[in-house]
């Protein structure tokens, strides 16, 4: 039988005033006359959204949640073309490790989802080093914790820009300029409306990189498509991965907006899904993408929890029958 592991992504909706994703533009930066003065604001701020990732981390631990992800703008400006010589991993080092070190020890799971705007298939040189330099940021993170980098980043395939197949082959081309350290620490993930799972599953299986299965994409994104008949295919891409296979779970927002994500998860939706894949796998790490956060996730177990085909381990992880 598959144990099911739930996870949730940045931000709770119980921890008030605990954003870990505060920012400053740099047009705020400029306003600041000293330079330096500017720098230790923005360390300031890094350090802030830190602590309240502590405090997430926290109260994660006390509802048994053991699968949480990131946010990726735990540091604003960190990549800034006017801030070159900003070292901004060594103000947070000891933050860092007294994160990493929690996360350890209660045997969670964390990893990133880089923003939209980090793209390995650019046609833009400029954007695909843009691009590895924010890569390398997520790398120095999770260094500075302490935690193994390798499979905790997942990313979109990148731009379709009208032209599937030549965008595949450029994501093979800009691969080979990836270091290889930041290429193990890459996960793929099909999206909704460019590239579909057989096309992400292409770029995995060549590449050797696992693919994060996103139920709700591959739904709106083909109707009809059976993905079960890829299913070995996806299991096959975590082979070789220290961590359980891992997928996305969300729920249409409502008929006319397909694409969107719900504030909760469709419990039936979500069963239909594991009834498929059950006793395939030993354990599957599904991430709510839903609007209510942890909130979300609370519903689902209250749901899940009065079903009679599933056995519950955890606050936040079930085995099925």
């Amino acid at each position: 039988m598959t144990i099911v592991r739930l996870g949730y992504v940045a931000m709770s909706k119980y921890i008030k005033n605990a954003s870990p994703s505060q920012t400053m533009t740099f047009k705020q930066f400029e306003k600041i006359r000293d330079r330096e003065a500017a720098i230790r604001k923005l360390e300031r701020i890094a350090l802030d959204n830190l602590h309240n990732t502590s405090r997430i981390l926290k109260h994660n631990a006390a509802s048994d949640i053991f699968f949480y992800r990131l946010t990726s703008r735990l540091i604003p400006l960190a990549n800034h073309e006017e801030l070159p010589d900003w070292n901004y991993i060594k103000p947070l080092k000891e933050k860092l490790k007294e994160i990493g070190e929690f996360v350890q020890r209660h045997q969670m799971r964390v990893d990133f989802h880089p923003d939209h705007f980090v793209l390995l298939n650019s046609v833009k040189e400029e954007v695909l080093k843009n691009s590895v330099k924010t890569l390398k940021m997520h790398y120095l993170l999770l260094k500075g914790m302490g935690i193994d980098p390798e499979h905790r980043c997942v990313m979109h395939v990148g731009g379709n820009y009208k032209e599937t197949e030549k965008s595949l082959e450029r994501f093979v081309d800009n691969w080979m300029v990836v270091p290889s350290a930041i290429q193990k620490m890459i996960m793929l993930e099909n999206d909704d409306t460019s590239f579909t799972l057989d096309d992400t599953l292409f770029l995995c299986e060549k590449l050797g990189i696992p693919l994060v299965f996103d139920y709700h994409h591959h739904i709106v994104h083909h109707k009809t498509e059976n993905w079960a008949e890829n299913w070995v295919r996806i299991l096959q891409t975590w082979k070789h991965s220290n961590l359980p296979v891992k997928m996305h779970i969300s729920s249409p927002k409502d008929n006319e907006k397909i694409r969107h994500h719900a504030d909760y998860i469709d419990i039936d939706m979500f069963f239909d899904f594991l009834k498929e894949i059950n006793g395939t796998v030993p354990q599957i790490d599904c991430m709510i993408e839903a609007k209510q956060k942890d909130a979300a996730l609370f519903k689902l177990i209250k749901q899940i929890q009065l079903r009679d085909d599933v056995k519950m381990i955890n606050g936040s992880t079930f085995e099925l029958k």
